[in-house]
Parts: C-alpha cells; structure tokens; sequence
C-alpha cells in the first residue's frame, strides 16, 4: 500500500452506529459542507430558474440525508491516509449525486413522498397549480424535478473536482466514479421493467439490486475514498468485497423496509413496494418459498393491476408466513459475515485498527437500521 500520509492512529468518525445511526459530527460536516457549496457555486443559478421553490426543495431533501455514501467515502479515504476538510468536501459531493438519484427514482416511480416530504416533482407540480399556469401540472413537476436532478448531478462532479484534493488523486478516482454513475443508470434502466408479473428469479433480482443499490451505495464510494487516499490494489480489492457484500445486506435490508417499514421512520407509506408491484427480494424469494395454495395466492398479488389496503396486508402476511423474512435476515447475515471477514484478510499495516473499526460499525448499521 502507498505510505500513508501520518498515518491514522485515531478512531475514524463515524458517520452511524447500530444506537443513533447516522447523528454524528462528521454527517453534521457533510451537510455543513453541501450547504456551503449551495451558497457559493448554486444559489445565483437556482434563482435565474424562475422556480422560486427550486431551492427550497433541493436543500430539505439535502439536510435530511443520512449521508451512508459520503460516510463510506471518507472511510476509504481513512484506510489509506488522514483526512483533512478537502475530505469531508469531496466525500460531501456524493450526497449531490444522491440527491440527483432519488429525484429522477421518485419520478420513474411516480413516487409521492420522499423522506417525510412531498417529493420533488410533486412540489413543482403543487408550484404550478398554485400560480395557475398554463399545461399539465403534473408534467411540469417531473420536468422542472428531472433538471434539479440533473444540475445536482453537474454540481456533484464540480463539487468533487473543487474539493481540494489534488489532481493526481483525482485522477486515481475518476474511472470508479464514472463506474459508479453508468451502473446507477444501467440499474435504473432495469428498475423500469422490474415488475413482479414478470416473476423474475431471484437471482435477476439481485443482480439489479447489486448494480442499482449496493455498488452505488457502498462499494464505489468506498473504493473512490480508497482510490484517493492511494490505496493499493489489495487494499482496493479487499474494501471491493466488503462494499459488494454490504451493499447488498443494504438493499436487501431496504427491500424489507418496503414492504414492512413504517411511515414513521422510512417517511413513506407502508408496502410500496407490494403497491408498485415491484419484484424485489422479498417479493420474489417470498413466491419461490411458496408452494401450492400460498403460490397461487403469490400470483394473484402479483399481477393484481391494482391493491386495496387489505391486499397488501393480506399480501404481507403471506410474505411473512412462508418464512421469507427469516430467510432475508439470513442472507443479510450472511453477507455481514462475509464482509467482516473479508477486512480480517488485511493485517494491521494494511488497515489501522481504527478503519478497521469504524467499517465494522458502519457494516452494522447499514444492515440493522431501521429507516
């Protein structure tokens, strides 16, 4: 591995624990660095977009953020040398493309909440009605949500190569970064034909979470903090197994919360997933644990064109009855194991003991949260 650069004899800050995930003083300088960016490089831009709510939208969705992707960023950084302010920075951009994914995710999904809000183009939409302008409400608040996607995704990128890091480091990032964007995309593209009356097999389900969810949350951001910090490749190829493992305990744990999260602490309603029809895991391993009767019932769901709220309470317990949950917690299980092991591989020269701790506690609240 490159040396380090004073290597890192203390505890890394943590951006989550399994006891208050996420409220820590490193999300609190993320969101503080964002917020710098919008008032020095977007406001001025956000205001000639005559939407005067363009800003407004963009800094709720940003300030509510649990900031797992920058976390895992500064993380990778941490593996390989200290961090500095041009750190929180750059590991602060990712929250921009994040803000871009779930902006144009709501709208494909015709989403109408996101984190406890009206979702972005359901704000530009009331926007429009208000003021009684001209054309189709509705298709104004996807557009106008679909280019705030698409300058958080410019200024994600400028945020990046303004953080201060060097270019050198940069350059070392920039191929897992432009990864990290064309598998979001490519999983989109998949998203949008993922229905459950098509009953995939569980493993083309996977492989769309792997590419649409995990990598992008996990893996990349942790390889591209690595990269930075001039990690080496068996570093980089370790931190790789660790995020692929732990990127999918998320999804998977993601896809539990779709069916059966509360409103309370995902901010949507409870089985969205089931009212899309999405075939998720639990969906999916659900009907390939069922058999006879529970089966045929599966279907019924599954290509239902529309479910009462007693369908999808009926549709959860059908879940839950052939033992799906059980089996999803043991695949989140399993996959925890395998990443905490995969960073045993790595002796204490490769990875400081507070790495080392830090991605063992960020492994258990990606897998054990609860929103």
């Amino acid at each position: 591995m490159a040396a380090r650069t004073e290597a890192a004899t203390q505890p890394p800050v943590v951006a989550g624990s399994t006891d208050s995930p996420w409220l820590t003083p490193l999300r609190d300088r993320v969101l503080a660095a964002v917020a710098d960016f919008l008032d020095t490089r977007c406001s001025d831009s956000l205001h000639g977009a005559h939407v005067d709510i363009a800003e407004g939208v963009l800094r709720a969705m940003l300030a509510e953020g649990k900031c797992v992707r920058s976390s895992y960023l500064y993380l990778g950084w941490q593996c390989g040398a200290r961090p500095s302010e041009a750190t929180v920075r750059a590991a602060a951009s990712l929250e921009l493309l994040h803000a871009f994914a779930l902006v144009q995710d709501d709208v494909m999904d015709e989403s109408d909440m996101r984190r406890g809000r009206p979702s972005a183009h359901r704000a530009f939409e009331r926007w429009h009605q208000e003021r009684g302008l001209p054309g189709s409400s509705a298709r104004f608040g996807e557009s106008a949500a679909v280019l705030l996607g698409d300058l958080c995704l410019v200024w994600a990128e400028q945020m990046l190569r303004e953080s201060g890091v060097g270019t050198t480091a940069l350059a070392r990032a920039w191929p897992r970064y432009d990864a990290m964007r064309t598998e979001l995309a490519v999983g989109q593209f998949a998203d949008l034909v993922n229905d459950s009356a098509g009953f995939p097999s569980l493993a083309e389900v996977l492989d769309v979470a792997r590419r649409k969810s995990g990598n992008y949350t996990v893996r990349r951001p942790l390889e591209i903090g690595a990269a930075l910090a001039g990690c080496d490749d068996t570093v980089l190829g370790v931190l790789g197994h660790y995020g692929g493992a732990i990127g999918e305990a998320f999804q998977l744990r993601d896809d539990l919360l779709g069916v059966f999260g509360a409103p309370a602490t995902t901010g949507k309603p409870t089985g969205t997933d089931l009212i899309a029809r999405k075939a998720t895991t639990v969906v999916v391993a659900g009907y390939e644990l069922a058999s006879g009767a529970q089966q045929r019932q599966f279907k019924e769901f599954m290509t239902a064109d529309h479910l009462s709220s007693d369908d999808v309470t009926r549709w959860q317990a059908l879940i839950s009855e052939v033992g799906t949950v059980k089996w999803i917690e043991d695949m989140i299980g399993q996959r925890h194991t395998a990443a905490v092991e995969a960073l045993d591989s790595l002796s204490s020269d490769e990875l400081d003991a507070g790495a080392r701790s830090a991605l063992i506690t960020m492994a258990s609240a990606c897998t054990e949260r609860a929103a």
